[in-house]
């Protein structure tokens, strides 16, 4: 496998995250989860249980970027490199605070006083330097901001905030959120899958499904096949959220579609770019966070940054389906996306976030009709994993982007409508089927697991799936894509 290899600019707050991850590696493994280890050393079986019970195993954080509107075009980009510098700090305390388990054991306010409260002060000359970046550019900086630098360590057993919408039941036997899988990963852990059938049919939550549900308004589809990746083409970056910044994800992306997908990448070098989709007029990137099989496999990545030495570890495994299609709207016509609108649906947050923005969907085929957000689905023989992300589909009729990613676009009502103000455009399904071997849970503990990339502080969870599309369909494409929608046909 390989991945995008255009000269890449490295942040200070980044090298440093670098240099201290290369500390926590080892041979074929990591020591992002040792906290584990010295929780299981020299306990009695009850004593074990309680130390890890009390083990704060993750950090969360605000997310100061979902609070931020108003953004001044002109400090857009000084902004959403502070946010990313957030982000970083965010992972380095959380590997200060996974190879610091023994001290821990020691010193009951070594945590608040060594990673949490640095963290804190890290974070309000951040903050500090994104209202005056705002100010500058004129506009007003929130002053509310400065209350969201404290950061808190959330324990092994406290559940996501908010909950998962729509699980369709419990999985796993109730243990806590930061046991280890035996691969020196901090998660999956066993209560994050369950077996699809124990999930309910026709549970899920409705307010993510396709927009032209139903059999009025503009009922047609249309099907773009970009493939699956199959020139290799990853990066740690994320172009939309932290334009410019090297790993920027902090894990790694799946590309199809546009061949110039890097944080560096500007609206030309995409217009510019090759595309894998078979309509050469559809230069639009679309991405995701891999799947990997924690095998013990050493990919590309598992030195790096994004990769292993962030505690994305194992196989990644490729889809062998991707579907990509765009709907309409059920109330009635839709209008053409312009040029470059980008849309992020879901939260890779989601976990220390809530689940306000979170918008996974895990199933397995032959099982569709069972959805479930907050857990990796067990699947029978036979039966391949499916993950479906289905976008906003309003739009706000003016900005490509907005400061926090989201409010230019929203989700229809309950009734199908958008909300005032935004116009119906192309929803876009994303639907990707993987072979990945079913995994195997019992006595609390999960073997073969499999798992999204994500921060590694989100502990690999389910609910943090997301999506990522920028359209870059030339004129002539998009106003097919319209007229086939509108006109109830189905096209290619």
């Amino acid at each position: 496998m390989g991945r995008n290899t255009r000269k890449r600019r490295t942040p200070p707050a980044t090298k440093v995250i670098a240099g201290a991850a290369a500390l926590a590696l080892g041979g074929g493994g990591l020591v992002w989860a040792d906290f584990y280890a010295s929780a299981h050393e020299e306990h009695s079986p009850h004593n074990r249980t309680r130390s890890a019970a009390a083990q704060v195993a993750t950090i969360s954080c605000p997310d100061v970027g979902q609070r931020i509107a108003g953004v001044p075009d002109r400090a857009r980009g000084e902004v959403d490199g502070e946010l990313a510098t957030l982000d970083s700090q965010i992972t380095e305390a959380y590997q200060r605070l996974t190879t610091t388990r023994r001290a821990q054991e020691g010193d009951a306010r070594f945590v608040d006083n060594a990673v949490l409260g640095p963290l804190r002060e890290r974070r309000k000359v951040i903050i500090d330097r994104i209202q005056l970046e705002i100010d500058r550019a004129g506009g007003r900086a929130d002053d509310g901001l400065d209350d969201l630098a404290a950061c808190q360590g959330r324990p092994t057993d406290q559940q996501q905030g908010g909950g998962g919408r729509g699980d369709g039941g419990r999985g796993g036997d109730g243990q806590d959120q930061g046991g280890d899988n035996g691969n020196g990963a901090a998660g999956p852990v066993a209560a994050d899958f369950i077996d699809i059938g124990d999930v309910r049919p026709n549970s899920r939550d409705s307010r993510n499904g396709l927009a032209a549900d139903g059999d009025g308004g503009s009922t047609g589809t249309f099907t773009t096949d970009c493939g699956v990746n199959e020139d290799n083409l990853f990066n740690s970056d994320n172009l939309i959220a932290a334009p410019g910044v090297d790993n920027g994800a902090h894990h790694t992306h799946d590309y199809v579609g546009n061949q110039d997908n890097d944080a560096f990448s500007s609206d030309d070098d995409l217009a510019n770019a090759g595309t894998s989709c078979r309509n050469q007029g559809d230069r639009s990137t679309y991405y995701w966070p891999v799947l990997r099989l924690q095998d013990g496999t050493r990919e590309f990545d598992a030195g790096d940054r994004g990769g292993g030495a962030e505690g994305n570890i194992g196989k990644i495994l490729k889809p062998v389906q991707a579907q990509l299609r765009f709907v309409g709207n059920r109330r009635g016509d839709v209008v053409a996306m312009p040029k470059f609108l980008r849309i992020i649906t879901g939260d890779a947050k989601s976990f220390t976030n809530g689940d306000a923005n979170a918008n996974s969907s895990w199933s397995c085929t032959g099982f569709e009709d069972r959805q479930v957000t907050d857990k990796y689905p067990v699947c029978p023989g036979g039966s391949q994993v499916v993950r479906t992300a289905d976008f906003q589909s309003c739009w706000d009729g003016r900005n490509t982007d907005s400061a926090n990613h989201r409010t230019h676009t929203a989700f229809v009502d309950e009734d199908g409508a958008c909300p005032d103000g935004f116009r119906a455009v192309p929803q876009l399904r994303v639907r990707l089927v993987y072979d990945v071997p079913a995994p195997v849970v019992e006595n609390g503990r999960v073997r073969n697991p499999y798992a999204v990339d994500g921060f590694p502080e989100q502990l690999h969870k389910p609910i943090t799936d997301h999506n990522d599309f920028i359209n870059v369909m030339d004129e002539d494409l998009m106003n097919k894509v319209v007229d086939c929608i509108n006109n109830g046909e189905d096209c290619t």
